[in-house]
Formats: C-alpha cells, sequence, structure tokens
C-alpha cells in the first residue's frame, strides 16, 4: 500500500495540470515577449522585444501596454521582476550599450535608466532580486571572468571584479531570466553552456565551484538555460539545443543535493526547454520551450508533454512566448 499511494497521487496531480493547460490571454502585442514575473496570481508584468512591458492587475483579464521607457524602443527586454503594481524593473540583453536595467515606481507611466553595460563586447544574462535593493546581474564572460554586478541597499551598484572565473568558449543564456538562482544563504548557482559543455557554477564569497551537468552541450547553442529550486537541496535545470528544438535527449537534469551534483531525466521533456518551474499546488515540475510544455510528477526523472506551444518564459500561473502570447494555468489556486 506504501509504494501504490505515491504512485496514485503522481497520476492525480498529472491529470490536474494535463486538464488544464493554458488559457491563451489577449496581450494586445505581436512582440516577443521574452520575460514574465508574476507578483501573486492577479498582478503580472511581461517584457520582450522593441521595448515592450505589460502589466496585469486584474488576472490576466486585460494587459496594459506600459510606457516605453527612454531610448529603448530598439532593445529586447529579457527580465523582469517587479514587487506589486507600482514598482518593476526591467532589464535588456544585447551587445555593449544595449544591456541596460530600468525602474519603475508609478506602475509604468515614468521609467528611470540604472545601469548600462559599460563593455562594449558585454551582453547580460540575468538579473535577480531579494528586496528591491538588493540584487544580482549576471553578463557574459569580460576578461575571462562571468561579469557579476550587485545592488545593495544604501552602496547602489557596484561591479564585483572577483566572480566565476569562465572556461574558453563558456557563456550564460538570456532565454528567460531564469539561469540565475539567488539562495536565501547568499550563495549564486549559474547555469552555462557553450562549447566546454554544460554546466552550474556554484559561488559562495569568493569560492566558485564548476559542476558539470548532463545536459546537451558542446557547442555554443547548448547548454543550461534555466534553474529552478523547489527548496534549498531539490532542483532541475533544463536547456538543450536552441538550434535543435525538438531535440529531447539532453533537455533536463535534477539535483537532491543543492545543486553539487546532477542526473540526467530518465524520460525527458519532448524537446528544447528555456523555462522550468515547481508548481506547488500539484507537487508538479513545469517546463515549456519553443515546441511545447511539459510535467514531471517525481521530481524531474520522467517528463510527459501536454502541449506543444512555442513559449519562452514561465512565471506561475503565467507563461510567455513570441508573437505576444500569454497563457494562464486556469487551475492554479488564486491569493
Amino acid at each position: 500500500m506504501s509504494r501504490i499511494l505515491p504512485v496514485v497521487l503522481s497520476f492525480v496531480a498529472l491529470q490536474c495540470v494535463a486538464s488544464a493547460q493554458w488559457e491563451r490571454q489577449h496581450s494586445g502585442t505581436d512582440a516577443s515577449l521574452r520575460g514574465v514575473h508574476a507578483v501573486n496570481a492577479s498582478i503580472a508584468w511581461a517584457s520582450g522585444t522593441d521595448g515592450t512591458v505589460l502589466r496585469t492587475t486584474d488576472g490576466g483579464e486585460h494587459w496594459q501596454k506600459c510606457a516605453v521607457p527612454p531610448d529603448s524602443d530598439k532593445l529586447d527586454f529579457r527580465g523582469v521582476w517587479a514587487w506589486d503594481a507600482q514598482v518593476a524593473v526591467v532589464m535588456s540583453s544585447g551587445p555593449g550599450e544595449q544591456s541596460r536595467v530600468y525602474r519603475t515606481n508609478d506602475g509604468c507611466t515614468h521609467w528611470s535608466e540604472e545601469r548600462r553595460n559599460p563593455y562594449k563586447d558585454g551582453f547580460w544574462d540575468a538579473i535577480a532580486y531579494r528586496t528591491p535593493e538588493d540584487a544580482e546581474l549576471i553578463g557574459d564572460p569580460v576578461n575571462g571572468r562571468f561579469y557579476h554586478e550587485v545592488l545593495r541597499t544604501g552602496r547602489g551598484w557596484k561591479v564585483d571584479p572577483r566572480f566565476c572565473k569562465a572556461t574558453p568558449e563558456e557563456g550564460a543564456f538570456a532565454a528567460s531570466n531564469s539561469s540565475l538562482v539567488v539562495f536565501e544563504n547568499g550563495e549564486l548557482l549559474l547555469g552555462t553552456g557553450g562549447k566546454s559543455g554544460a554546466h552550474v557554477l556554484l559561488a559562495s564569497g569568493d569560492e566558485c565551484q564548476t559542476i558539470s551537468v548532463p545536459l546537451a552541450g558542446g557547442n555554443e547553442s547548448s547548454g543550461v538555460f534555466s534553474l529552478a529550486f523547489r527548496d534549498r537541496q531539490h532542483g532541475m535545470a533544463v536547456g538543450g539545443d536552441y538550434k535543435k528544438p525538438a531535440q529531447s535527449y539532453g533537455a533536463a537534469a535534477w539535483t537532491e543535493d543543492g545543486g553539487l551534483h546532477w542526473a540526467a531525466a530518465v524520460k525527458p521533456p519532448h524537446g528544447y526547454r528555456s523555462a522550468v518551474a515547481w508548481y506547488e499546488k500539484a507537487k508538479v515540475w513545469i517546463a515549456v520551450g519553443s515546441n511545447g510544455t511539459d510535467i514531471s510528477a517525481d521530481n524531474g526523472k520522467t517528463w510527459i508533454p501536454i502541449d506543444d506551444g512555442n513559449w519562452n518564459a514561465l512565471s506561475l500561473p503565467y507563461v510567455v512566448g513570441p508573437d505576444g502570447r500569454i497563457g494562464r494555468a486556469n487551475s492554479l489556486p488564486q491569493h
């Protein structure tokens, strides 16, 4: 009986999510949406190409197109982070000065530029906040190390020149602003890829460990694209090769020791995946990518496809993709 019950619960959880799918919402834009952050089920922000920022305060019934931040109509906002309906930041990704951070404090009526990449060969990949004045920003390697800036209350932004060294032709991916995890104890975990293979970099103070992850790697289009943890020990890495979106080999791996060791999924998602998240209510992992959505009820060991939609980024209960696509998992609880 003790062995049958978990199987039954997993089946019920899978049926719950699979029956929900994604309920499409009207975004009012045809921009490619690359970032999304749900404050709760009612308030969420999304971002994408051509300086696009969107906001909903009614659970997605209406999406407001925000004012375009200054001098950003050609920028690609890969990351967005919000705390309520008024305060949010967006991060653009691109070569040199095309990587920037903007902030709004009045519900996206006005924006102020906070940071601009000082290196012409730099490229920002991810930004994560603990509080509105405490953040970590990661970019591709400059002078042999991954670019790292920190924001601290009362001290502003500051470049950290001692962050993790990069192996030759190693980089991070700005696919969904989820290649970076910030733990409560101050440790950082960064997913990387490139010709040297798929890795995570575990940074603690001045120490940095390079840990291999069994995902597709070996070229500039493959590696770890997204990381998520349901607690400090149990996490998921997804990715693959974005130039081979239907290739399932090397698309997901899991850890049970905080990222020190990783195991490949026995039955991976049915293609490259750019974002992953833990769905607490149903106790399942959800991963999305350019050829669909998969879920796992056994901590990432096996994955089941539930749709074949084209998605870029995930922040439950919302998912976003190209051509202004926004979906909502309508079975998720209201907050």
